[in-house]
């Protein structure tokens, strides 16, 4: 008898996994080692084929194959979850808890509650003796998506290759085939200083900053507001931190804010770029524009008319498509030539939270989802 959805998520949420970007210092609390090595010991029990691929020392993205039952791979199908969660506030976020049925638990929708219902849909079918002819299925346990996505982008560097990807985010079980990029950005506006008693002999980074921050949030906000997208309304712009100065007396020669920047399909980070400086141009301010990420955050939108799309959006029970505003691994896999989706059990609106929690039905209606989708593959 396989595994169940809810007894995979109960080990998995009792096996602590942060992104140590949350909790440095923490290595009894931090890196995804130990979630990978309890999926590779129970795949491997089920006869599964492991393989693993470090991203960083001690961090490694772990792919359970489950090879077709015809020895020849005309189809590749990637279940991709990310192991990693954020912080927590207290320990006891490791104990899983059912009640009112819901199970809690840091990750528990965010995402080991998807990682729980891949797995053992996987195992099910495996298990089962009628695995696909000629699909591999491939559960890839991906790392660091909360910080910087590394374990997809590891992935499309070494080339992998398929004709679907399904992205463990916590989806309510809906088939999301849109969400938007993102861009951080650090502007950086450069003053004169002087004596507070005599103001005028300098130059106020902040109040040049202030007229910066008045125009992101009016003007060119109500810009973007004129951008839309069908499955993800309009484009945002927010600033998100604010920096400068010294004390009164001191005129200030430098502000810094942060600003968060969501992108819709379409729309590049050069475009953006472009348009801020000309934004900070318009308004005669001495500043600099940079970006915070190490690496693209490009919005998603997948044709949700593609076959294998079409079929897994009928197993949902669904027949419209759905955007997200949320970045994901999804974008990332895309943009190496995966067609990517994103499926899983929970609601956003609980990821990051105090009391995280997924629905135990969802657990479920997940596994019954994705063993009819993968029974259903050649």
């Amino acid at each position: 008898m396989p595994i169940t959805a809810q007894q995979l998520l109960r080990e998995l949420i009792a096996l602590p996994s942060v992104n140590p970007a949350f909790l440095p210092g923490r290595a009894e609390l931090t890196g995804e080692q130990r979630v990978a090595d309890f999926l590779a010991f129970t795949a491997d029990r089920a006869g599964l084929e492991l393989k693993w691929q470090e991203v960083f020392p001690g961090r490694s993205n772990l792919l359970i194959h489950l090879t077709p039952a015809g020895g020849k791979v005309r189809r590749r199908v990637l279940l991709a979850p990310h192991m990693d969660t954020v912080g927590v506030d207290a320990e006891a976020r490791f104990k899983p808890v059912v009640k009112a049925g819901r199970l809690h638990g840091r990750g528990a929708c965010d995402t080991k509650g998807s990682i729980a219902i891949y797995l053992s849909a996987l195992l099910a079918v495996a298990e089962s003796g009628a695995r696909p002819q000629e699909t591999e299925i491939v559960l890839t346990a991906l790392v660091d998506e909360e910080n910087n996505q590394s374990g997809s982008r590891d992935l499309v560097k070494r080339g992998l290759k398929a004709d679907l990807a399904i992205v463990g985010e916590p989806t309510r079980l809906k088939v999301v085939t849109a969400h938007k990029g993102d861009l951080w950005l650090r502007l950086t506006t450069h003053g004169k200083s002087a004596h507070g008693s005599k103001p005028h002999l300098g130059k106020n980074a902040i109040h040049a900053m202030a007229r910066v921050v008045e125009e992101l949030e009016t003007s060119y906000a109500a810009t973007l507001k004129r951008r839309t997208h069908p499955l993800l309304g309009h484009a945002t712009v927010n600033v998100g931190f604010i920096a400068g100065g010294k004390q009164p007396n001191i005129v200030p020669d430098r502000c810094e804010i942060l600003i968060d920047r969501r992108t819709l399909p379409g729309e590049t980070d050069l475009g953006v770029f472009a348009e801020l400086r000309a934004l900070i141009r318009r308004l005669g301010v001495d500043a600099e524009l940079t970006d915070t990420k190490n690496a693209p955050c490009p919005a998603l939108e997948t044709d949700p008319n593609l076959p294998l799309v079409r079929q897994l959006s009928r197993c949902a029970g669904q027949r419209r498509a759905l955007g997200v505003d949320y970045f994901s691994d999804a974008a990332v896999l895309a943009s190496g030539g995966i067609p990517s989706v994103l499926l899983g059990p929970g609601d956003i609106a609980q990821a990051h939270t105090a009391d995280e929690w997924v629905e135990l039905a969802h657990l479920e209606r997940g596994t019954r989802l994705l063993v009819k989708f993968l029974r259903e593959q050649p």
